[in-house]
């Protein structure tokens, strides 16, 4: 009797904070747009070019919520986005010295080896500025002329383009080909280009939905990191030791986490006209009490990492000591109480890191034979009379910076080698619960295992490390925790209109995103923590603001400094499962 096929479930993380100020609903940062048409465009394009793959996207809402935003900005000429605005800003003589900084400082950022010198000309500008700066201790960010503006913001949304559509889109192709002196039609029409863009990333995926190549699945609203909302304690399942913020626990914070639970499946059938049927808890965050609160509210399945998972299995077999991954990573795991159960995926540390953080360095051959041949060996090894399932889960968008052509050659490759395996096939974490729950209906043979305890944690150590424990990242907790405690005694008093209220509690769940807390800390890069440091003191102080109360005086003093000497693999915008 033949073996069972491998089962590989490819799922992409596609996520960015809100940068909005919500006073002015200006654009602090525009990392959301240029992912946009970058990324989303891309991850789209390798699904449509190959209808034999299959694999699964979590979208979360408050990115959806943004991009739904430039679609409505661009539909009313309104631009919100001072960066997309200049590019299609029609004097730039005129541009006043903040403007004329925030070209010049955000023009050049991006990962210079693959973004930048590729690019003759945009390393032409580059190489201008660097001569100009040597040259000049207090350089005057006026004095380079407007065509220089102009053709650097071109150059720096040229080169965000996705490579699909470098290839295939006449405009981008002429301009690239041109490679200075672009006109103010030049770039209103680029301009343009990347408003349909944007406008056509929801339909696309909604497309390939409907066609049963891709499952979309959500995440709490505002990513915010659901067990500890609910009870800081759980920190110390993974960190026996670790020092908690000073307040006792996140106020309210069990119905928090129903809240942004609720949010996320209403955005996701207005979206996409279904329920999601499972959820990417933010950064895979899981608790025992998270998890059966994702059950109760309806989430057929979740995914965490490999350290969680092993974590688990300590706890619930105390004193056993581990067999093999084989023995207990490729295979569902069942989470339940008397009333609720969840199914839940766990994904292989090892192979997702390769892809995030080693296959960029290597041919796109050697990379994609590497990830099939460490499948094979997985296959070969198992040698079970059911089908092993292996999890392959990482960001989905942050990792192409580092790879040549924004990875098209890499996922060109592996989908076509994967979708035609003999004994690989692409699914769906969907398509392993329906397995096991019709399994007479299905052409797989699941087994899974219950996991009578969880070890809290994440999908990065394994641990809450990245979000609580240090000074920095308890300070910006404790600030929360301050805030949420005025804002409930506020909604107490009726002080407040329904349209007020709607406001502040909007507020609210963007602070209590886990982004913050990711970037607090002397690991990450100074300027990348400044930049979120700020944006998350903003948010709180709009929150006070819009209670109507009087700003903390501690909301004016940095809560973290980074360092620069930092150790900046991929800019600190992705993690390893496992430390390196």
């Amino acid at each position: 009797m033949q073996q069972p096929k491998l089962l590989i479930s490819l799922f992409w993380h596609m996520h960015q904070p809100d940068y909005r100020d919500s006073l002015t609903g200006e654009y602090v940062l525009p990392w959301t747009y240029l992912h946009a048409i970058k990324d989303y465009s891309d991850m789209a394009y390798h699904l449509e070019a190959n209808p034999k793959a299959r694999v699964s996207f979590n979208y979360v809402p408050v990115l959806l919520d943004q991009l739904e935003d430039y679609v409505a900005q661009f539909a009313s000429g309104k631009i919100k986005d001072p960066l997309l605005a200049m590019l299609g800003k029609e004097d730039l003589d005129c541009a006043s010295k903040e403007q004329c900084h925030q070209i010049i400082e955000s023009c050049f950022k991006s990962h210079h080896e693959k973004m930048l010198a590729p690019f003759a000309e945009y390393q032409r500008l580059y190489n201008l500025y660097l001569t100009a700066s040597q040259s000049s201790s207090n350089l005057n960010l006026e004095y380079f002329s407007a065509q220089y503006k102009a053709d650097l913001l071109v150059w720096y949304h040229l080169a965000w383009i996705g490579e699909s559509i470098k290839r295939s889109n006449r405009l981008v192709q002429f301009l690239m080909g041109k490679g200075s002196h672009f006109t103010l039609q030049n770039r209103r029409d680029l301009f343009n280009l990347i408003g349909e863009v944007i406008a056509g990333l929801i339909p696309r995926y909604k497309a390939l939905q409907q066609k049963g190549q891709i499952e979309i699945t959500s995440t709490p609203h505002h990513h915010p990191i659901l067990p500890l909302l609910i009870d800081f304690q759980s920190a110390r399942d993974a960190m026996p030791n670790v020092k908690l913020p000073k307040a006792v626990a996140y106020p309210g914070g069990k119905m928090r986490a129903r809240d942004h639970l609720n949010d996320a499946k209403v955005s996701h059938k207005e979206r996409f006209g279904t329920l999601p049927a499972g959820m990417w808890p933010s950064e895979g965050a899981v608790s025992r009490e998270s998890l059966l609160l994702m059950a109760e509210e309806g989430v057929q399945w979740a995914a965490s990492g490999e350290g969680v998972l092993a974590n688990s299995l300590r706890k619930s077999n105390p004193g056993r000591a581990l067999v093999s991954r084989h023995d207990y990573l490729y295979k569902p795991h069942i989470v339940n109480d008397k009333n609720h159960e969840i199914v839940c995926f766990f994904r292989d540390d090892r192979l997702s890191d390769k892809i995030g953080f080693e296959y960029s360095k290597l041919h796109t051959t050697d990379a994609v034979n590497d990830f099939v041949q460490n499948l094979e060996h997985i296959y070969h090894t198992y040698q079970r009379d059911e089908n092993p399932v292996v999890s392959v889960i990482l960001d989905g968008e942050n990792a192409w910076e580092y790879y040549p052509y924004n990875g098209y050659y890499f996922l060109t490759e592996l989908y076509q080698a994967l979708a035609n395996h003999p004994f690989i096939e692409m699914v769906t974490p969907s398509d392993i619960v329906k397995a096991l729950k019709t399994p007479e209906k299905s052409p797989y043979k699941i087994r899974s295992e219950p996991l009578p305890e969880i070890s809290a944690g994440s999908w990065v150590y394994g641990s809450f490390s990245t979000w609580i424990g240090s000074v920095d990242k308890n300070l910006g907790w404790d600030l929360l925790c301050d805030a949420k405690a005025a804002y409930d005694r506020v909604m107490k008093t009726g002080t407040l209109t329904s349209e007020e209220k709607k406001q502040c509690e909007l507020q609210l769940s963007v602070c209590e995103g886990s982004d913050w807390f990711w970037w607090f800390g002397d690991y990450n890069n100074a300027m990348s923590v400044s930049s979120f440091d700020q944006l998350y003191r903003r948010n709180l102080t709009n929150l006070y603001q819009l209670l109507k109360l009087a700003v903390p005086d501690s909301l004016s003093t940095p809560i973290s400094l980074g360092s620069s000497a930092a150790n900046d693999e991929n800019s600190g915008t992705m993690r390893r499962g496992q430390e390196h």
